[in-house]
């Protein structure tokens, strides 16, 4: 019923850009928070980017190089990712938390985002 799937990870070159989408399906999506987490190995998952009631808030290590939007005819989260870092090196999730109810979320399989020459 409910799933979110990530697509546009990959290999990029640092500096590069990389724009990672989230299809969501079986739920309404303009009833969800909807954000980007990400894990490197080793490493606790963090929060990247979120986007709630047309506002967005990021992580201090990615302002001004990652943007957040949604297309709501597409039902699908975008996560732009610009001047790319070896850093930047993780799985990258979607989340989608509902507003209506609190223990209501969901999270995406990941896509494995590498940044290295």
């Amino acid at each position: 019923q409910v799933r979110l799937v990530e697509s546009g990870g990959g290999l990029v070159q640092p500096g590069g850009s990389l724009r990672l989408s989230c299809e969501a399906s079986g739920f309404t999506f303009s009833n969800y928070a909807m954000s980007w987490y990400r894990q490197a190995p080793g490493k606790e998952r963090e929060l990247v980017a979120r986007s709630v009631a047309g506002r967005t808030n990021y992580a201090d290590s990615v302002k001004g190089r990652f943007i957040i939007s949604r297309d709501k005819a597409k039902n699908t989260v975008y996560l732009q990712m610009n001047s790319l870092k070896p850093e930047d090196t993780a799985v990258y999730y979607c989340n989608a938390d509902s507003l209506i109810i609190d223990s209501d979320d969901y999270w995406g399989q990941g896509t494995q985002v590498t940044v290295s020459s």
